[in-house]
């Protein structure tokens, strides 16, 4: 449109027809609205989850960037759901790169994810990650690649631009998992997330106040701990993913994301529910009533039965 043509509107509504002319530019978005992923996505196959992220999925063709804590463990429940999805519908190898541990072939033959589409690479110690981020590299680059999973907890941003422009260039999916505490520096992920373990007992601690600049991670307050309860003081089974980076507004509350397969949590929920049967006097008080050590008085508290069977949960997805 021209100018001429611009001057002769009002001011609101020349401002609209010029935004809404920057929006049909391709790579023009918006920093106040969710616009939708270029390119295709994956559902997460959590439906809260899907609602935060642009396009509404894991994106492909792009990397997403998780960090969370030492010895996290929320790998699979995040992206065991896509991954089974995935692996359904289109053919191609999962490749997962230096993982912490060897992964349970049962539990996800179980959520959908035959075993042979796994393929672990195991490189050398070296200094930056280097040979894992080349392997990485790699297996984005091959044409029978369906997903590649990499860990890299020291790997420079320069490594992680050439996995992104090799995921580009096959339309994959990748998810680099590094250390939480790497959140506050810059990175070349489009997609960007911090996950920690369990929901906080004493509700309202956890969370941001107020609102950070566009285009930088929000300043979280670490995971609240409590002395004396199991696993610090945090509610197993659900997770807590922090979008830090996205193509749209911040987004300043968590996202819950259940950390449990759907078979084993209705195991769970049945033994809890006949041993309350079985031992009536033990089951008497609420768990939100229970009293919880370090707690002052006054405080709104929730507290979940820790199950032995919960601390292998996440294997499950």
């Amino acid at each position: 449109m021209s100018r001429l043509a611009l001057a002769s509107l009002p001011p609101d509504a020349a401002a609209r027809r010029e935004s809404a002319a920057r929006l049909e530019l391709p790579g023009v978005w918006q920093g106040d609205v969710l616009t939708a992923q270029q390119g295709r996505v994956q559902p997460s196959g959590h439906a809260l989850l899907d609602a935060a992220l642009p396009g509404g999925g894991w994106p492909l063709g792009a990397m997403t960037e998780v960090l969370q804590p030492p010895q996290g463990g929320a790998e699979w429940p995040l992206v065991l759901p896509a991954l089974a999805r995935a692996a359904a519908q289109r053919g191609g190898q999962v490749v997962l790169v230096a993982p912490p541990a060897e992964p349970f072939a049962p539990a996800l033959q179980a959520a959908g994810l035959p075993a042979d589409r796994l393929c672990r690479v195991r490189p050398l110690p070296s200094r930056h990650d280097q040979s894992a981020a080349w392997a990485s590299e790699q297996a984005l680059r091959c044409r029978d690649v369906l997903a590649v999973l990499a860990w890299l907890p020291q790997a420079p941003p320069e490594a992680l631009r050439r996995l992104q422009l090799a995921a580009a260039q096959q339309a994959a999916l990748l998810w680099v998992f590094r250390p939480q505490d790497l959140r506050r520096q810059a990175s070349p992920a489009p997609l960007r997330l911090w996950v920690v373990q369990g929901v906080p007992a004493i509700q309202g601690i956890q969370g941001a106040e107020g609102s950070p600049a566009l285009g930088r991670a929000p300043e979280l307050p670490a995971p609240a701990q409590v002395p004396g309860w199991p696993d610090g003081g945090r509610v197993p089974g659900v997770l807590q993913v922090h979008v830090l980076k996205r193509r749209g507004p911040p987004l300043m509350q968590p996202v819950p994301v259940c950390a449990h397969a759907s078979a084993l949590s209705a195991v769970l929920a049945a033994m809890r529910a006949l041993k309350a049967r079985r031992f009536p006097g033990d089951a008497s008080t609420p768990a939100a009533q229970r009293p919880v050590p370090g707690a002052s008085q006054g405080v709104a508290v929730h507290q979940e039965r820790v199950h032995a069977l919960d601390r292998r949960a996440f294997v499950a997805g």
